[in-house]
């Protein structure tokens, strides 16, 4: 049990409202963690930090925060700071993606926001708790990535970009930050069943093009990301940096 507990530790999840995120945030408060709850909508992160502490008193806030204005993430690190006193692990999940189809025909505009709102946010934040990870020689980043950034598409060409670039980001902050013992990792989910992922997993078709291919013959579920976040979170995982974890019900070794 101690190699997974993470009594006592400060865990800031971006897009943490739905899906995987949500999940990931359940799952560590139940394992002993503070989290922070966040993502744009107040209300929504109200919602969800008053489910979780319905079951694990006390143990989570919210701070909204839209992770494309870099001011709005100083204000997010610094409010967590100022309410728990620090913070032990970084979760960037939040993401998006508003195009879906051909790379010749994407907006320049939504072009940039992919690689702005799924590499560059994350790169702002890491560097915000950094230094206070450093002091402590301790802190885990966890960047949640996708396997659409293994391989080329044909539909989610900017999304996979910006997705192989979250695995060279983990990559280098472990390289720069682990004498400092700090870690940093990615994971890499398959299709899961999240509203985020609805495009795919609702379309009959590619439902069955990914299933009838996957040794586990169906699409995942949040809880079964928030597991491999718990390790690389907690002391299980303490060996384990600059990786990048695939969680896909094997889609990508058949």
């Amino acid at each position: 049990m101690n190699l997974f507990n993470l009594s006592g530790k400060r865990a800031l999840i971006t897009g943490s409202t739905k899906g995987i995120g949500k999940a990931i945030a359940e799952r560590f408060a139940e394992h002993g963690a503070k989290v922070v709850i966040s993502s744009r909508k107040e209300d929504i992160c109200i919602q969800v930090r008053d489910e979780i502490n319905k079951s694990f008193p006390d143990q989570a806030i919210s701070i909204p925060c839209n992770i494309n204005e870099k001011s709005q993430l100083e204000y997010l690190v610094e409010q967590a700071n100022k309410v728990f006193g620090g913070i032990d692990i970084l979760i960037c999940n939040a993401a998006l993606n508003p195009f879906f189809g051909s790379s010749m025909d994407i907006p320049d505009e939504a072009f940039d926001k992919i690689l702005s709102a799924n590499i560059k946010s994350n790169h702002w934040l890491s560097n915000l708790v950094l230094p206070q990870m450093k002091k402590r020689k301790d802190g885990s980043i966890i960047v949640i990535s996708s396997i659409g950034g293994l391989k080329g598409s044909e539909m989610l060409g900017a999304y996979s970009i910006s997705k192989a670039a979250d695995m060279q980001l983990v990559r280098n902050i472990a390289v720069e930050h682990g004498p400092d013992n700090i870690r940093a990792n990615c994971i890499s989910p398959g299709i899961v069943k999240t509203r985020f992922a609805k495009a795919l997993w609702d379309n009959p078709e590619i439902l069955h093009n990914t299933t009838s291919r996957a040794p586990l013959r169906r699409i995942g579920e949040p809880d079964e990301i928030a597991g491999a976040a718990i390790y690389l979170a907690s002391n299980a995982g303490a060996f384990t940096t600059g990786q990048n974890i695939i969680i896909d019900g094997g889609v990508t070794i058949s």
